[in-house]
Protein backbone atom coordinates (compact mmCIF):
# COMPACT_ATOMS: atom_id res chain seq x y z
CA UNK A 1 0.00 0.00 0.00
CA UNK A 2 2.79 2.46 0.92
CA UNK A 3 4.52 1.61 -2.35
CA UNK A 4 1.40 2.42 -4.37
CA UNK A 5 0.88 5.70 -2.49
CA UNK A 6 4.48 6.76 -3.25
CA UNK A 7 3.94 6.02 -6.92
CA UNK A 8 0.65 7.96 -6.98
CA UNK A 9 2.27 11.00 -5.32
CA UNK A 10 5.16 10.90 -7.75
CA UNK A 11 2.77 10.73 -10.70
CA UNK A 12 0.94 13.79 -9.44
CA UNK A 13 4.13 15.76 -8.81
CA UNK A 14 6.01 14.97 -12.02
CA UNK A 15 4.66 17.11 -14.89
CA UNK A 16 5.30 15.01 -17.96
CA UNK A 17 3.51 14.39 -21.20
CA UNK A 18 1.87 10.99 -20.89
CA UNK A 19 2.56 10.19 -24.50
CA UNK A 20 6.33 10.73 -24.17
CA UNK A 21 6.87 8.83 -20.95
CA UNK A 22 3.88 7.75 -18.84
CA UNK A 23 5.91 6.42 -15.87
CA UNK A 24 9.50 7.58 -15.25
CA UNK A 25 10.03 4.92 -12.59
CA UNK A 26 11.87 1.67 -11.98
CA UNK A 27 11.19 -0.83 -9.22
CA UNK A 28 13.89 -2.72 -7.34
CA UNK A 29 13.10 -5.51 -4.87
CA UNK A 30 15.90 -6.98 -2.75
CA UNK A 31 15.53 -10.16 -0.69
CA UNK A 32 18.40 -10.48 1.79
CA UNK A 33 19.12 -14.01 3.02
CA UNK A 34 21.89 -15.74 4.91
CA UNK A 35 23.89 -16.76 1.85
CA UNK A 36 22.64 -14.59 -0.98
CA UNK A 37 20.71 -11.48 -2.03
CA UNK A 38 18.01 -12.16 -4.59
CA UNK A 39 16.63 -9.28 -6.55
CA UNK A 40 14.31 -8.22 -9.31
CA UNK A 41 14.32 -5.00 -11.28
CA UNK A 42 11.41 -3.72 -13.36
CA UNK A 43 12.23 -0.99 -15.88
CA UNK A 44 9.98 0.79 -18.36
CA UNK A 45 10.34 -0.22 -21.99
CA UNK A 46 10.68 3.44 -23.04
CA UNK A 47 13.78 3.83 -20.85
CA UNK A 48 15.32 0.57 -22.03
CA UNK A 49 14.52 1.34 -25.66
CA UNK A 50 16.11 4.77 -25.37
CA UNK A 51 19.36 3.23 -24.11
CA UNK A 52 19.40 0.55 -26.81
CA UNK A 53 18.20 2.71 -29.70
CA UNK A 54 15.11 0.55 -30.29
CA UNK A 55 11.95 1.90 -31.94
CA UNK A 56 9.18 1.49 -31.26
CA UNK A 57 9.79 0.79 -27.57
CA UNK A 58 6.86 -1.64 -27.42
CA UNK A 59 8.94 -4.20 -29.31
CA UNK A 60 10.51 -5.01 -25.94
CA UNK A 61 7.15 -6.28 -24.72
CA UNK A 62 7.66 -9.26 -27.05
CA UNK A 63 9.22 -11.92 -24.73
CA UNK A 64 11.48 -13.33 -27.43
CA UNK A 65 12.71 -9.88 -28.48
CA UNK A 66 13.33 -8.91 -24.83
CA UNK A 67 15.28 -12.15 -24.29
CA UNK A 68 17.42 -11.43 -27.35
CA UNK A 69 18.39 -8.06 -25.83
CA UNK A 70 18.89 -9.30 -22.27
CA UNK A 71 22.68 -9.04 -22.31
CA UNK A 72 22.63 -5.51 -23.73
CA UNK A 73 20.21 -4.41 -21.02
CA UNK A 74 22.11 -6.02 -18.15
CA UNK A 75 25.35 -4.49 -19.46
CA UNK A 76 24.25 -0.88 -18.91
CA UNK A 77 22.28 -1.69 -15.74
CA UNK A 78 25.37 -3.27 -14.17
CA UNK A 79 27.24 0.00 -14.67
CA UNK A 80 24.51 2.12 -13.08
CA UNK A 81 23.20 -0.05 -10.25
CA UNK A 82 25.87 -0.63 -7.62
CA UNK A 83 25.36 -2.68 -4.47
CA UNK A 84 28.20 -3.02 -2.01
CA UNK A 85 28.98 -4.55 1.35
CA UNK A 86 32.65 -4.25 2.21
CA UNK A 87 33.29 -4.11 -1.55
CA UNK A 88 31.14 -3.88 -4.69
CA UNK A 89 29.00 -6.99 -5.17
CA UNK A 90 28.76 -9.00 -8.37
CA UNK A 91 25.44 -9.71 -10.08
CA UNK A 92 24.47 -13.07 -11.53
CA UNK A 93 21.72 -12.11 -13.95
CA UNK A 94 18.87 -14.54 -14.39
CA UNK A 95 15.79 -14.54 -16.55
CA UNK A 96 14.12 -11.60 -18.24
CA UNK A 97 10.38 -11.42 -18.71
CA UNK A 98 7.84 -8.82 -19.72
CA UNK A 99 5.38 -6.98 -17.49
CA UNK A 100 2.72 -5.69 -19.91
CA UNK A 101 0.54 -4.04 -17.26
CA UNK A 102 3.48 -1.82 -16.31
CA UNK A 103 4.76 -1.46 -19.86
CA UNK A 104 7.96 -2.88 -18.47
CA UNK A 105 10.47 -5.70 -18.43
CA UNK A 106 11.65 -7.55 -15.34
CA UNK A 107 15.21 -8.70 -14.73
CA UNK A 108 16.12 -11.09 -11.93
CA UNK A 109 19.51 -11.50 -10.33
CA UNK A 110 21.36 -13.16 -7.48
CA UNK A 111 24.32 -11.92 -5.48
CA UNK A 112 26.16 -14.68 -3.63
CA UNK A 113 27.32 -13.19 -0.34
CA UNK A 114 26.95 -13.90 3.37
CA UNK A 115 24.40 -11.63 4.99
CA UNK A 116 26.23 -8.26 5.20
CA UNK A 117 26.15 -5.82 8.10
CA UNK A 118 25.40 -2.99 5.71
CA UNK A 119 24.21 -2.89 2.14
CA UNK A 120 25.16 0.27 0.28
CA UNK A 121 23.16 1.18 -2.81
CA UNK A 122 23.76 3.59 -5.66
CA UNK A 123 21.38 3.92 -8.57
CA UNK A 124 21.07 6.39 -11.42
CA UNK A 125 19.65 3.99 -13.95
CA UNK A 126 18.70 6.41 -16.72
CA UNK A 127 20.80 9.60 -16.62
CA UNK A 128 19.09 10.99 -19.73
CA UNK A 129 15.96 11.52 -17.63
CA UNK A 130 16.67 13.72 -14.60
CA UNK A 131 13.19 12.96 -13.21
CA UNK A 132 13.65 9.21 -13.20
CA UNK A 133 13.20 7.50 -9.83
CA UNK A 134 13.88 3.98 -8.58
CA UNK A 135 11.51 2.68 -5.91
CA UNK A 136 13.28 0.21 -3.64
CA UNK A 137 11.81 -2.46 -1.35
CA UNK A 138 14.21 -4.26 0.99
CA UNK A 139 13.20 -7.57 2.55
CA UNK A 140 14.97 -9.66 5.16
CA UNK A 141 13.86 -13.26 5.65
CA UNK A 142 10.67 -12.55 3.71
CA UNK A 143 9.66 -9.48 5.73
CA UNK A 144 9.54 -5.99 4.25
CA UNK A 145 12.00 -3.89 6.28
CA UNK A 146 12.40 -0.63 4.37
CA UNK A 147 11.13 1.35 1.39
CA UNK A 148 12.77 4.38 -0.18
CA UNK A 149 13.33 6.16 -3.48
CA UNK A 150 16.63 6.68 -5.30
CA UNK A 151 16.95 9.47 -7.86
CA UNK A 152 19.52 11.67 -9.55
CA UNK A 153 19.56 14.02 -6.55
CA UNK A 154 19.42 11.23 -3.97
CA UNK A 155 21.30 8.35 -5.54
CA UNK A 156 22.85 6.71 -2.47
CA UNK A 157 21.45 4.83 0.49
CA UNK A 158 22.79 2.50 3.17
CA UNK A 159 20.67 -0.29 4.59
CA UNK A 160 21.66 -1.73 7.98
CA UNK A 161 20.76 -5.39 8.36
CA UNK A 162 19.30 -6.87 11.52
CA UNK A 163 22.50 -8.67 12.51
CA UNK A 164 25.30 -8.14 15.00
CA UNK A 165 27.43 -6.88 12.13
CA UNK A 166 24.63 -4.49 11.20
CA UNK A 167 24.42 -3.15 14.76
CA UNK A 168 28.20 -2.65 14.86
CA UNK A 169 28.04 -0.83 11.53
CA UNK A 170 25.37 1.49 12.94
CA UNK A 171 27.57 2.22 15.95
CA UNK A 172 30.61 2.91 13.77
CA UNK A 173 28.52 5.32 11.67
CA UNK A 174 26.46 7.21 14.23
CA UNK A 175 28.86 7.61 17.16
CA UNK A 176 31.28 9.67 15.01
CA UNK A 177 28.27 11.53 13.56
CA UNK A 178 27.18 12.57 17.04
CA UNK A 179 30.70 13.68 18.01
CA UNK A 180 31.08 15.59 14.75
CA UNK A 181 27.76 17.37 15.12
CA UNK A 182 28.33 18.81 18.57
CA UNK A 183 31.92 19.79 17.81
CA UNK A 184 30.87 21.78 14.73
CA UNK A 185 27.77 23.28 16.37
CA UNK A 186 28.83 26.69 17.75
CA UNK A 187 25.45 27.29 19.39
CA UNK A 188 25.57 24.02 21.38
CA UNK A 189 29.21 24.66 22.34
CA UNK A 190 28.51 28.23 23.47
CA UNK A 191 25.55 27.07 25.57
CA UNK A 192 27.82 24.56 27.35
CA UNK A 193 30.56 27.15 27.82
CA UNK A 194 28.00 29.56 29.29
CA UNK A 195 27.02 26.91 31.84
CA UNK A 196 30.67 26.38 32.80
CA UNK A 197 31.88 29.99 33.05
CA UNK A 198 31.09 30.42 36.73
CA UNK A 199 33.06 27.30 37.55
CA UNK A 200 32.43 25.16 40.62
CA UNK A 201 33.60 21.78 41.82
CA UNK A 202 33.57 18.71 39.58
CA UNK A 203 30.49 17.45 41.42
CA UNK A 204 28.55 20.60 40.49
CA UNK A 205 29.78 20.45 36.89
CA UNK A 206 28.83 16.77 36.63
CA UNK A 207 25.35 17.65 37.85
CA UNK A 208 25.02 20.31 35.13
CA UNK A 209 26.26 18.01 32.36
CA UNK A 210 24.00 15.17 33.51
CA UNK A 211 20.98 17.48 33.53
CA UNK A 212 21.75 18.67 29.99
CA UNK A 213 22.19 15.05 28.88
CA UNK A 214 18.85 14.00 30.33
CA UNK A 215 17.07 16.95 28.72
CA UNK A 216 18.38 16.55 25.19
CA UNK A 217 18.15 12.74 25.30
CA UNK A 218 14.42 12.92 26.00
CA UNK A 219 13.54 15.21 23.12
CA UNK A 220 16.05 13.64 20.74
CA UNK A 221 14.29 10.31 21.25
CA UNK A 222 10.79 11.78 20.94
CA UNK A 223 11.66 13.62 17.73
CA UNK A 224 13.55 10.70 16.19
CA UNK A 225 10.51 8.50 16.83
CA UNK A 226 8.29 11.16 15.20
CA UNK A 227 6.28 11.54 18.40
CA UNK A 228 7.00 15.28 18.76
CA UNK A 229 8.46 17.19 15.82
CA UNK A 230 8.43 20.98 16.25
CA UNK A 231 9.69 22.81 13.15
CA UNK A 232 13.25 24.16 12.91
CA UNK A 233 11.82 27.66 12.54
CA UNK A 234 10.75 27.38 16.19
CA UNK A 235 13.62 25.31 17.58
CA UNK A 236 16.57 27.25 16.14
CA UNK A 237 15.50 30.65 17.59
CA UNK A 238 14.69 28.90 20.89
CA UNK A 239 18.23 27.51 21.01
CA UNK A 240 19.56 31.04 20.48
CA UNK A 241 17.37 32.31 23.34
CA UNK A 242 18.70 29.57 25.61
CA UNK A 243 22.20 30.92 25.01
CA UNK A 244 21.08 34.46 25.86
CA UNK A 245 19.40 33.20 29.01
CA UNK A 246 22.39 31.30 30.36
CA UNK A 247 24.71 34.26 29.73
CA UNK A 248 22.28 36.68 31.40
CA UNK A 249 21.89 34.37 34.38
CA UNK A 250 25.65 34.37 34.86
CA UNK A 251 25.69 38.19 34.90
CA UNK A 252 22.79 38.77 37.32
CA UNK A 253 23.06 35.79 39.66
CA UNK A 254 25.93 37.10 41.75
CA UNK A 255 26.04 35.07 44.95
CA UNK A 256 22.54 33.74 44.51
CA UNK A 257 21.39 30.15 44.24
CA UNK A 258 23.06 28.07 41.51
CA UNK A 259 20.30 27.05 39.10
CA UNK A 260 22.56 26.02 36.22
CA UNK A 261 21.50 22.37 36.44
CA UNK A 262 17.84 23.38 36.11
CA UNK A 263 18.73 25.64 33.16
CA UNK A 264 20.68 22.78 31.56
CA UNK A 265 17.75 20.38 31.97
CA UNK A 266 15.13 22.84 30.70
CA UNK A 267 17.01 24.07 27.68
CA UNK A 268 18.50 20.65 27.07
CA UNK A 269 14.98 19.73 25.96
CA UNK A 270 15.20 22.42 23.29
CA UNK A 271 18.69 21.45 22.14
CA UNK A 272 17.55 17.83 21.79
CA UNK A 273 15.16 18.87 19.05
CA UNK A 274 18.07 20.57 17.30
CA UNK A 275 20.08 17.35 17.46
CA UNK A 276 17.10 15.45 16.09
CA UNK A 277 16.80 17.75 13.07
CA UNK A 278 20.39 16.96 12.14
CA UNK A 279 19.91 13.24 12.76
CA UNK A 280 16.82 13.25 10.55
CA UNK A 281 18.74 14.88 7.72
CA UNK A 282 21.54 12.37 8.21
CA UNK A 283 19.07 9.55 7.59
CA UNK A 284 17.98 7.52 10.59
CA UNK A 285 17.74 3.87 9.47
CA UNK A 286 14.36 2.54 10.50
CA UNK A 287 15.62 -1.03 10.45
CA UNK A 288 18.14 -0.11 13.16
CA UNK A 289 16.30 2.70 14.91
CA UNK A 290 17.27 1.84 18.47
CA UNK A 291 20.98 1.37 17.77
CA UNK A 292 21.28 4.45 15.57
CA UNK A 293 19.51 6.67 18.11
CA UNK A 294 21.59 5.29 20.99
CA UNK A 295 24.85 5.58 19.04
CA UNK A 296 24.22 9.16 17.92
CA UNK A 297 23.42 10.13 21.50
CA UNK A 298 26.61 8.46 22.76
CA UNK A 299 28.58 10.42 20.17
CA UNK A 300 27.00 13.67 21.35
CA UNK A 301 27.94 12.81 24.95
CA UNK A 302 31.54 12.05 24.01
CA UNK A 303 31.86 15.37 22.20
CA UNK A 304 30.14 17.15 25.07
CA UNK A 305 32.48 15.64 27.67
CA UNK A 306 35.49 16.64 25.60
CA UNK A 307 34.26 20.25 25.55
CA UNK A 308 33.55 20.21 29.29
CA UNK A 309 36.97 18.80 30.16
CA UNK A 310 38.83 21.33 28.03
CA UNK A 311 36.81 24.40 29.08
CA UNK A 312 36.46 23.53 32.76
CA UNK A 313 40.17 22.70 33.07
CA UNK A 314 41.19 25.96 31.37
CA UNK A 315 38.88 28.03 33.60
CA UNK A 316 40.13 26.26 36.72
CA UNK A 317 43.74 27.04 35.78
CA UNK A 318 42.90 30.72 35.34
CA UNK A 319 41.16 30.86 38.74
CA UNK A 320 44.02 29.05 40.39
CA UNK A 321 46.40 31.80 39.27
CA UNK A 322 44.06 34.68 40.04
CA UNK A 323 40.53 34.62 41.40
CA UNK A 324 39.95 38.16 40.15
CA UNK A 325 41.07 37.22 36.63
CA UNK A 326 38.71 34.26 36.77
CA UNK A 327 35.79 36.49 37.73
CA UNK A 328 36.59 38.98 34.98
CA UNK A 329 36.87 36.18 32.45
CA UNK A 330 33.48 34.82 33.55
CA UNK A 331 31.87 38.26 33.19
CA UNK A 332 33.45 38.97 29.81
CA UNK A 333 32.63 35.48 28.58
CA UNK A 334 29.01 35.86 29.67
CA UNK A 335 28.72 39.12 27.74
CA UNK A 336 30.04 37.34 24.63
CA UNK A 337 27.53 34.53 25.19
CA UNK A 338 24.63 37.01 25.44
CA UNK A 339 25.80 38.92 22.36
CA UNK A 340 26.23 35.78 20.25
CA UNK A 341 22.88 34.37 21.33
CA UNK A 342 21.16 37.67 20.52
CA UNK A 343 22.80 37.77 17.10
CA UNK A 344 21.70 34.21 16.30
CA UNK A 345 18.15 34.92 17.51
CA UNK A 346 17.80 38.00 15.29
CA UNK A 347 19.34 36.17 12.36
CA UNK A 348 17.12 33.07 12.72
CA UNK A 349 13.89 35.00 13.24
CA UNK A 350 14.27 37.96 10.86
CA UNK A 351 16.97 36.83 8.41
CA UNK A 352 16.67 33.02 8.11
CA UNK A 353 18.42 33.10 4.75
CA UNK A 354 21.44 34.85 6.30
CA UNK A 355 22.39 38.43 7.02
Amino acid sequence: MVHRILVLIALLLVPRAAASHPAPFSYLDLQIGNDAIDGSLVIHVIDAAHELGITPAERLLDPSFAAANRDRITAFITQRLVLRADAPLSFEWGAIDTVPDRQGIRLTFRIRTPRPGTLGMHAVLFPYDSLHQTFVNVYEDGQLRQQFVLSENNADRTYYTGTTRGALAVIRTFVPAGIHHILIGPDHILFLIGLLLLGGGWKALLKIVTAFTIGHSITLSLAALDMVTPPPTVIEPAIALSIVFVGADNLVRGGGRDVRALIALTFGLVHGFGFANVLREFGLPREALGWSLFSFNVGVEIGQLFIVLVVATALALVRRRSEIAGMRLASAGSLVVVAAGTYWFVQRVFFPGGI
